[in-house]
């Protein structure tokens, strides 16, 4: 049974539906990424799978149960979150901001343990933020607090993470020096990832499932080379492109086709 999915599920905010009647499985194991155009509901399903947003109908369930229903601890203690655009409390250190990573794990009365310790080092180490550890949040570059607040995720040590577009205010190589992370995360600890990310081409090289989404629905789900498709990437990005193999991962490759003629020579 797949653990974190969505049943018929009628997600928005207030009075406003964004997505009507989602119905989706998150792969065990794998690294899933969703994409779409903006405002298609990417981050909203996201949210819903979190906890953050309850169904206004349908279920988003978590092992068989009503996710909003389960106490809020024991969520916290299997998955965990990196929101888009999180703010950092005024005048914290980055060593105590991902130490509230642990949160989850810690018990009334219950000192801090070698456990707790270990975590976070690994987490800061992962990231490569361990060199920031006594410097305040809100003196870091945006990809060095993108980074920072990865590690809060990672220090969490959930089974399934999610991801809300995590390569914002990255630049090039940071942004796959991140995925580069996710992917190893992944593969080499059998982490359940999820991520909204922007970038098609991203998206297909590192995935190993991929939803797409438009005007609020679910219009494919597969393994990147049965999605990525030229028919797809017109009908949901309004996009006409050629889809070729990258010569670096033979994942599906995006690339735009000129608007308009282009003249050669005088």
């Amino acid at each position: 049974m797949t653990r974190l999915m969505a049943e018929k599920a009628a997600l928005g905010y207030a009075d406003k539906l964004i997505c009507e009647e989602v119905t989706v499985e998150i792969p065990d194991g794998a690294f899933t990424v969703i994409v779409g155009p903006n405002a298609c509901g990417k981050s909203t399903l996201l949210k819903s799978l979190t906890r953050l947003l309850p169904p206004a109908r349908g279920r988003i369930l978590l092992d068989g149960r009503s996710l909003h229903e389960m106490p809020t601890k024991q969520v916290a203690r299997e998955i965990g979150l990196l929101p888009q655009g999180p703010i950092a409390p005024d005048g914290i250190r980055v060593i105590d901001l991902v130490t509230r990573g642990r949160y989850p794990h810690q018990r009334l009365f219950a000192p801090w343990s070698p456990e707790d310790e270990l975590a976070v080092a690994n987490a800061m180490d992962a990231t490569g933020i361990r060199h920031l550890s006594g410097r305040m949040v809100d003196e870091l570059s945006g990809g060095q607090r993108q980074r920072v607040w990865m590690a809060v995720a990672l220090a969490q040590e959930t089974p399934i993470l999610l991801l809300d577009e995590p390569t914002t205010y990255l630049d090039v190589s940071h942004q796959i020096e991140l995925l580069e992370l996710c992917r190893g995360l992944n593969k080499s600890q059998g982490n359940t990832l999820v991520a909204v990310l922007h970038d098609l081409n991203q998206a297909a090289r590192y995935a190993d499932h991929i939803v797409a989404m438009k005007d609020g629905s679910v219009v494919a789900t597969g393994a990147p080379e049965d999605v990525i498709t030229e028919s797809l990437v017109e009908n949901v990005f309004g996009l006409r492109a050629r889809v070729i193999p990258d010569p670096e991962s033979g994942s599906p490759l995006v690339v735009p086709r000129w608007a308009h003629a282009v003249a050669v020579g005088g």
